[in-house]
């Protein structure tokens, strides 16, 4: 099963915020079995929202949308999404009871009203953290950029999800470069397809170094590769 993930944010563009959600999903992703493969991040642009969303939801099992759902006047991702679709955008029952029940009846302005427009036919994803929910509507899943509130609607979304085995990780750090082993490497991958090899350059305490990672769903696989990728550095340290 694959996924991408929409970045939705002129800040995020500007360099004024850091995005923190993209290693946390493809985290949580990964112990679901469920591979994050493509992400972009993109503006508060209605066209540009509606045309990426239409792409990727065509193209992966699942999209994942961050930012965009609060109660600001650049907050548009709501209304882009059901464009997107072809629905209307109303007010969901639902989610006024749960705002009405969050806020007192002073505290829910007009602009707290706009949390609770959701896209028609849409399913309700909890948060846990502030109320306002996130949303489903086929194989999009839309929720907060606010990372915290993100990671609370994950929970809320995993019932609607379908993995497969947990991909799992393994790394070996040799210190020489990339350039020295990267024949190897390469006939090592040809080996093992069911297990991913990727090389990264470090430096530490000085030291110019290669942090050769291994991911694969079969933990057998990946057991017998990093045994070969040890017997393979011995003959060249």
């Amino acid at each position: 099963m694959k996924a991408s993930l929409i970045i939705i944010g002129n800040e995020i563009l500007s360099g004024r915020t850091q995005d923190k959600n993209l290693s946390y999903l493809a985290t949580w992703l990964n112990e679901i079995g469920i591979q994050l493969t493509e992400v972009r991040v993109i503006r508060d642009e209605e066209k540009e929202i509606i045309d990426t969303v239409n792409l990727l939801r065509k193209k992966y099992d699942y999209v994942f949308t961050t930012g965009g759902i609060g109660p600001t006047h650049d907050d548009i991702t709501s209304e882009s999404i059901a464009k997107a679709f072809n629905v209307d955008l109303e007010v969901n029952q639902q989610a006024l009871s749960i705002l009405r029940e969050y806020y007192k009846d002073s505290e829910l302005t007009e602009a707290r009203m706009k949390m609770t427009k959701i896209p028609r036919g849409a399913e309700l994803v909890e948060n846990p953290v502030s109320k306002a929910p996130g949303f489903k509507i086929e194989n999009v899943f839309v929720m907060a950029g606010i990372p915290k509130i993100m990671q609370g609607m994950l929970e809320g979304a995993k019932v609607h999800l379908i993995g497969g085995d947990p991909v799992r990780s393994d790394f070996i750090d040799v210190y020489m470069p990339e350039s020295f082993i990267a024949e190897e490497l390469s006939d090592l991958q040809d080996r093992f397809h069911d297990v991913e090899i990727g090389s990264y350059p470090f430096v530490k305490d000085g030291k110019y170094g290669t942090s050769l990672v291994m991911r694969s769903s079969d933990a057998k696989k990946l057991a017998d590769c990093k045994s070969q990728m040890e017997l393979m550095i011995s003959k060249l340290v």
